[in-house]
């Protein structure tokens, strides 16, 4: 017990630092939705971090990690209260190859960009991923069993967040140019755009049913980060014992089962689970979303503190260029996908 009451008082610190910065980004959040806590909780926990010596002292930076790990896990489980696996059936077939369809483009997109502008890497996946599926909550989750540098983290939530804003401005006059229906709006919305509350703020602001149908989509989109994530932490581990001490061979058979599902996607699962049969009341959704939201803003401002802007600048520009080419290919695919199905 005092091994682990010593344990925390050393986090402590840190951890206070870090969910101190993230209610200051949740309130900065709730004044410009469209940039949304999460992204403030990075871009200030950064800035702070720069600016304040103080706040990069080596008793900190315990603290910095649990929110960077632990709370990101946490935050995926809460998140997963707001997802009905009864709303995915509801999507309809018909959604799902544009859904699965895009995914292959950002994912593919994103090995062959990544080879094309020397893009490798942990950088590399977590753009892929981010586009694909959900912004930072796939990059969080991503991470949770990748563990990429703090700098690429940053990096990759930097360039998903220029490409949301780009898409919350441009989609609807786009959509509304190519006479695009309240239905498909709502799909391409869902289906191209990366974080919940951008897909929220571009579907409503085109009207109809575009944003009800656009949550329901971008909700069942999230589900593909259950496969992806357990592909990449079979792949996380099989590197690991590669380049383990013993030089042993990669054996999934001998792998614990921990690493192949990491526990938070069985949290994340269960709690979906627990929505779907009905076991929390529509009245928490709101309320857990906000937990959610506010876990994420605080492991990203963990994140942000730990980070060094010399890291970032040795990424150069490339990342970025590779994320704008990446958000078009997307948002093309997704219009070509709908032409192809009829659902245009």
């Amino acid at each position: 017990m005092g091994i682990r009451v010593g344990w925390l008082l050393r986090r402590a610190p840190g951890l206070a630092v870090a969910v101190a910065v993230a209610a200051v980004a949740t309130a900065a959040g709730k004044l410009v939705p469209l940039v949304g806590g999460p992204v403030f909780g990075i871009v200030l926990g950064a800035g702070a971090g720069a600016l304040v010596p103080a706040l990069r002292a080596e008793r900190l930076t315990a603290g910095y990690a649990v929110a960077a790990k632990p709370v990101l896990q946490l935050s995926i489980v809460v998140l997963g209260t707001g997802l009905s696996l009864r709303q995915v059936v509801e999507v309809g077939g018909s959604s799902l190859p544009v859904m699965l369809g895009t995914l292959a483009v950002a994912l593919g997109g994103a090995w062959l960009l990544g080879r094309v502008l020397g893009v490798r890497g942990d950088t590399q996946t977590l753009i892929g991923v981010g586009t694909g599926i959900c912004g930072a909550s796939a990059i969080a989750a991503t991470s949770a069993v990748i563990k990429p540098r703090q700098a690429e983290i940053a990096y990759a939530v930097g360039t998903i967040f220029t490409f949301n804003i780009a898409a919350v401005l441009l989609f609807p006059p786009l959509g509304h140019l190519l006479g695009m229906s309240p239905h498909s709006f709502g799909l391409w919305a869902g289906t191209a755009i990366n974080d919940t509350s951008s897909v929220v703020a571009a579907s409503f602001a085109y009207g109809g049913d575009a944003g009800s149908y656009g949550i329901v989509v971008k909700l069942t989109r999230t589900l593909t980060l259950i496969p992806i994530v357990i592909v990449l932490a079979i792949l996380a581990a099989r590197r690991e014992a590669r380049h383990s001490a013993d030089g042993g061979g990669f054996q999934l058979r001998h792998m614990p089962w921990r690493k192949i599902v990491p526990l938070f996607l069985i949290g994340f699962l269960a709690a979906s689970a627990l929505d779907t049969a009905g076991v929390i009341p529509e009245s928490w959704h709101a309320p857990l979303s906000e937990v959610g939201t506010f876990l994420i803003t605080t492991a990203l401002a963990g994140i942000g503190l730990s980070l060094r802007f010399k890291d970032m600048r040795a990424a150069g520009h490339r990342p970025l260029l590779m994320g704008a080419i990446l958000w078009v290919a997307v948002a093309a695919s997704s219009l070509g996908l709908q032409a192809l199905t009829g659902t245009l």
